[in-house]
């Protein structure tokens, strides 16, 4: 998460909008300003895409594993800063993926002035590759940066978000889906987003993706009272004043990719954890101030995409320092987090088999 990078959505509201009215906990915040351009209306994806929740029947296929998940943070918990530690950082995804049974490609990629160059980690199911012609429109892709700024080992930034999206990996690389899977590990997200930038400016027109869900800091908590600070002059209510949550923050157009963050939430599932979430404009005045998270080239491009974080500097003291190590994280707190996201990506994707047939968690109407 770079240096200047804050929690995008919460952010937003406090320099941008004088607003009345934010709703947290799976409800828009809504501008009341007139003639506030914002990015289309409260409308699903193309696709028709909406979150359902899991049957209890096939939950246990999607249960991620804590263990794997604090390995996979400890092994990446170095400086993912110079050419030879990314590249190191490259080969330990790559292992892991192709280990998983995903086919991996290199995305070679330049800043736009041409001061940086590196590597996007582009993954993908060998069965959805194959029917990669009769998919386009409808993939949804899973997506974190895996550099860091300099002299610190990034584990909550972003060793965990790429942690949790090598669980993704393991736990769906042969379940039947219907919405094919796409895994992005984007390179020199901490010098200007240069790898997402390089991957939105590479696809085609607005046909290949349904969405992204973007993992941005995903594994530190803390429950002191005070501990969780927000933006001055937030024009809202703060919703908790402990550091035990998972903000995901999405694009109103797109409600479908928040909403299944909410859609297997459960008070009686120790591993769940509190998700607020905020669906907010994403173009006009406010696009200046939202330029801080590899969900933003997609925003720009239309696409439906989210951030899920653990808010970052708002809560994690070692943001961007040499002592973001992967003992300060919280192990329980990141496996909820891997869950959370691993049973989003199932509400909008699973294909349930009964009867020898398919039952579409998106389709309308089933």
């Amino acid at each position: 998460m770079r240096t200047w990078k804050r929690w995008s959505a919460i952010a937003l509201l406090g320099v941008v909008l004088s607003i009345g009215l934010a709703l947290i906990g799976g409800m828009d915040l809504r501008p009341t300003l007139a003639g506030l351009p914002i990015l289309g209306q409260l409308v699903p994806l193309p696709s028709g895409l909406v979150p359902r929740p899991i049957p209890a029947t096939e939950q246990p296929l999607l249960t991620v594993e804590g263990d794997r998940l604090l390995a996979d943070v400890t092994a990446l918990a170095f400086e993912r800063h110079t050419a030879g530690g990314r590249e190191q950082a490259r080969e330990y995804i790559t292992q892991a993926l192709t280990a998983a049974g995903w086919e991996v490609v290199r995305q070679s990629i330049i800043a736009e002035d041409g001061s940086f160059q590196g590597i996007n980690l582009i993954a993908g199911r060998p069965q959805d590759i194959s029917r990669q012609g009769a998919s386009d429109g409808t993939a949804l892709l899973v997506g974190a940066h895996y550099d860091t700024v300099g002299r610190s080992p990034g584990a909550d930034d972003n060793a965990s978000g790429v942690a949790v999206a090598l669980e993704v990996a393991r736990r769906f690389a042969t379940l039947p889906i219907t919405l094919p899977l796409r895994l992005v590990f984007f390179d020199l997200e901490e010098v200007g987003l240069v790898g997402s930038r390089a991957f939105v400016a590479a696809l085609g027109p607005l046909e290949d993706l349904a969405g992204a869900v973007i993992l941005e800091m995903m594994g530190f908590s803390c429950t002191e009272p005070g501990c969780q600070s927000f933006p001055e002059g937030l024009p809202i209510a703060q919703p908790s004043d402990r550091g035990d949550f998972l903000a995901v923050v999405g694009d109103m157009a797109h409600p479908a990719l928040v909403d299944a963050f909410l859609a297997n939430a459960s008070s009686e599932d120790p591993l769940s954890l509190p998700i607020f979430t905020l669906k907010v404009p994403t173009l006009g005045p406010l696009a200046a101030d939202l330029l801080r998270s590899d969900h933003v080239p997609f925003w720009e491009r239309r696409l439906g995409a989210v951030m899920v974080t653990d808010t970052a500097n708002f809560r994690n003291p070692h943001y961007h320092q040499p002592n973001d190590r992967p003992d300060t994280l919280d192990p329980v707190f990141l496996t909820g987090a891997a869950q959370a996201v691993v049973n989003a990506i199932a509400s909008l994707s699973w294909h349930i088999r009964r009867e020898g047939r398919g039952r579409s968690l998106y389709n309308t109407g089933q």
